[in-house]
């Protein structure tokens, strides 16, 4: 797969900008600049923008229970985007590849909160996806997420793992 973006997307750059800022540690302007543009988009606006925005925003909140109300629009949105609309952003992506880490992060939410049985439900879909992920260092990181929240789901862990995206609240 490529990452050659096919044409430019001013939104898209935007994200891109205040997910950058958020890892860099400043979570608060992140968090800010991406409600702010959440707001322009609405919920009815472009759906990669606004599965990409709330897939990013999610990862900005400690507190599970906020990131499952981003994560669970991520997910929507993913739903009504065309693989036509993601390769306009990014030549040679499929929609498809966006499932697995969706439903991991809701599940890992649900696993935090105790909900054990909606975790699961979602830690299926994200390993029954796995094999299509791409054989590099980020499937490989998410096929490696997705065995560590189904061992703390069977566990019954609701700790916060280690290796998950978190910031301070």
């Amino acid at each position: 797969m490529t990452t050659a973006p096919a044409g430019p997307d001013p939104t898209m750059e935007a994200i891109g900008r205040a997910v950058a800022e958020g890892r860099t540690g400043d979570i608060v302007t992140a968090r800010r600049k991406l409600l702010a543009l959440w707001s322009g988009i609405g919920v009815t606006g472009d759906p990669l923008h606004r599965c990409s925005l709330a897939h990013y925003l999610a990862d900005l909140y400690e507190d599970p229970a906020q990131a499952l109300v981003w994560d669970t629009r991520a997910l929507d949105a993913a739903d009504a985007v065309t693989d036509q609309r993601v390769q306009e952003h990014h030549a040679g992506l499929r929609i498809a590849g966006f499932y697995p880490s969706l439903h991991l992060n809701l599940a890992d939410n649900f696993r935090r909160l105790g909900s054990f049985e909606a975790a699961s439900e979602h830690i299926e879909a994200a390993g029954a996806l796995a094999p299509d992920l791409p054989r590099n260092p980020y499937g490989d990181l998410l096929r490696g997420a997705i065995q560590e929240v189904a061992e703390a789901i069977a566990g019954r862990d609701r700790a916060q793992r280690a290796s998950a995206p978190a910031s301070p609240a």
